[in-house]
């Protein structure tokens, strides 16, 4: 039986990526040696790296005065590197969700961090709208893609101040004005890469303006002259990062897999709204996550939650169980997913209501 791969994160990689890793793993780049074990200072690495950065700028339109790195620690450490580096005295974030929250209590560490707005009230199914950023902020951190709740910001918010934005979860899924920005990282194991590895795009010219003494591991201009070699990078994970891109250039894109995801989400937020046993999280469809669409049953259905959730395993549905502070169910649909599972996991869905 086919699976069909729903997880959130780690979650699913184009099967391009896998028979790639597959083969450097076994030989990389004709040296006879695995990628888990050559050097990353040799001729063949660094060689990867500059491509897996080259095919960054390209999908994504990275213009001049900007520069990409690779680093570990995943993005849980841009909430404290990015304050670090970037607030001299005042940020401002946008709370969407947990990780948005998270990084707000790390910017505390650093100044004054201000609340701008919230969606907590409503256990963050929604955006906030309407609220204004100080004009003193150093910079207005926002969260792209909600993967806990199902929301997405879908365009740049119009702000005076630099722009930052954790976008680990809807990265290279469609097209980004990344001259809006003043930063952008990206966690990789949920639309790149195996966990392990974080790129972090970064305007050059706002680094070097905070007075703090920073520890090199720590300084973005450290990984920047480093050419993200200033210690060992996660190197399978650069590695497969480079096929995933490559994948994506090949089928045409972000704007190609923008309008891909953009049916599959439709395809499954039809079948919600029209199911009688499910209803979304997130009613505004203006807000809805194209990356992780979330759903619980109907008030009328909720003894269905379990039968429902083991009928899909049956199925071979795995990881759509929701997230504990929401409940319910929640299929991740990142750029790796085709249509034909979702058009499954609503074959599920269908089934399940005539069998109740």
């Amino acid at each position: 039986m086919k699976k069909h791969n729903f997880y959130a994160g780690p979650s699913i990689l184009p099967q391009y990526t896998l028979d790639k890793s597959i083969e450097g793993i076994k030989d990389f780049a004709g040296t006879g040696l695995s990628i888990l074990e050559i050097s990353h200072r040799s001729k063949e690495f660094i060689a990867c790296m500059n491509d897996t950065i080259s095919l960054c700028r390209e999908l994504l339109d990275i213009p001049s005065g900007y520069q990409v790195v690779f680093l570990g620690g995943g993005a849980s450490t841009q909430f404290a590197m990015v304050p670090m580096n970037l607030m001299v005295k005042k940020s401002a974030y946008l709370i969407t969700g947990s990780w948005a929250s998270k990084a707000f209590k790390e910017a505390g560490f650093f100044g004054e961090a201000v609340e701008v707005a919230s969606s907590k009230d409503k256990n963050f199914n929604y955006i906030p709208k309407n609220y204004s950023v100080p004009s003193d902020a150093d910079y207005f951190h926002i969260t792209t893609n909600n993967t806990i709740f199902g929301t997405e910001l879908k365009k740049e918010p119009d702000v005076a101040v630099p722009l930052v934005a954790d976008m680990s979860s809807d990265i290279f899924s469609r097209p980004v004005d990344v001259s809006k920005y003043a930063a952008i990282y990206a966690g990789a194991q949920k639309n790149l890469a195996p966990a392990g590895v974080t790129m972090i795009i970064l305007k050059e010219d706002l680094l070097g303006k905070v007075d703090r003494p920073i520890p090199s591991m720590f300084d973005y201009r450290t990984h920047i002259k480093a050419e993200s070699m200033f210690n060992t990078p996660p190197c399978f994970a650069v590695y497969a990062a480079q096929q995933t891109l490559q994948w994506l250039k090949d089928l045409g894109g972000v704007r190609v897999m923008q309008k891909k995801n953009a049916e599959k989400a439709a395809i499954l937020y039809d079948e919600i709204d029209r199911n009688k046993l499910f209803v979304p999280t997130v009613t505004d469809p203006e807000d809805r996550s194209v990356m992780n669409i979330c759903f619980i049953m109907a008030d009328e259905y909720k003894e269905l939650e379990k039968p429902f959730n083991e009928f899909a395993k049956s199925k071979g549905m795995i990881g759509i169980t929701g997230h504990r502070s929401v409940g319910g169910f929640r299929a991740s649909t990142y750029n790796a997913l085709p249509k034909e599972s979702v058009q499954a996991l609503v074959q599920v869905m269908k089934e399940f209501e005539n069998n109740n």
